[in-house]
């Protein structure tokens, strides 16, 4: 009886569509709140970036470790950002869903389209929300867009300080040397590095190839997710 109903009733009335101009302006102010949250997990990246390399670099005889150590906060705040990023991806889409279904319509050709069933997603997706995205889909997501730069600099920050510090390298093998952290050989901190760098650049790619299959298989090119 109710799907008879939904299938019969094609328009909304004035009430209706202000309560879901209303919705609009609160999902609105959910997006851009949670996207003002991504920017304060992005500055303190760059902020702790910015004092290791201070640190690092304040002298010829200062140590490298910092530059090891920041990459541990990194991790910390790229881990916060992608959560915040699931979160601000869920406010987005609905907005998106709202302008593309509800007012392009109403501007483009002065019908909502109701027949459409854009209104049954949406009102799924408030009766049961989920994430639209995965965990690692967000982080590569948030790599390609900040965080890759950031830890390129950290990346030849770290080498630079190598090369130069305490003097100009001479010899490859006294990269290894300057490397070391207490017992902890250089080439063993210099593998972890190309692993960590290589970790970040594999979810990255893999966030990138998920979005463009996600893109091929959607049928409407803006909307949820």
């Amino acid at each position: 009886m109710s799907g008879e109903i939904a299938k019969q009733r094609k328009e909304l009335n004035a009430a209706e569509i202000g309560a879901i101009a209303h919705l609009y302006r609160g999902e609105v102010y959910r997006s851009t709140l949670w996207r003002t949250r991504l920017d304060t997990t992005t500055n303190w990246a760059v902020v702790t970036l910015g004092i290791a390399l201070s640190i690092a670099f304040s002298s010829p005889a200062a140590s490298p470790l910092p530059l090891i150590l920041v990459g541990v906060l990194i991790f910390f705040f790229l881990m916060l950002e992608a959560r915040r990023y699931r979160y601000f991806n869920v406010w987005r889409a609905r907005c998106r869903w709202m302008e593309v279904h509800f007012f392009a319509p109403m501007l483009h050709d002065g019908d909502l389209h109701m027949e459409d069933g854009w209104q049954q997603v949406l009102a799924e997706d408030y009766w049961k929300p989920t994430y639209h995205v995965s965990m690692a889909v967000a982080l590569g997501r948030r790599i390609r867009r900040n965080y890759f730069w950031i830890l390129l600099i950290q990346s030849l920050a770290y080498i630079g300080k190598l090369l130069v510090h305490p003097e100009p390298l001479t010899e490859a093998s006294q990269l290894i040397d300057r490397a070391a952290v207490g017992p902890m050989g250089g080439q063993y901190v210099l593998g972890f590095g190309v692993v960590y760098c290589m970790t970040w650049g594999a979810i990255s790619m893999l966030s990138w190839a998920d979005d463009r299959r996600r893109a091929r298989t959607r049928l409407v090119r803006s909307g949820m997710g």
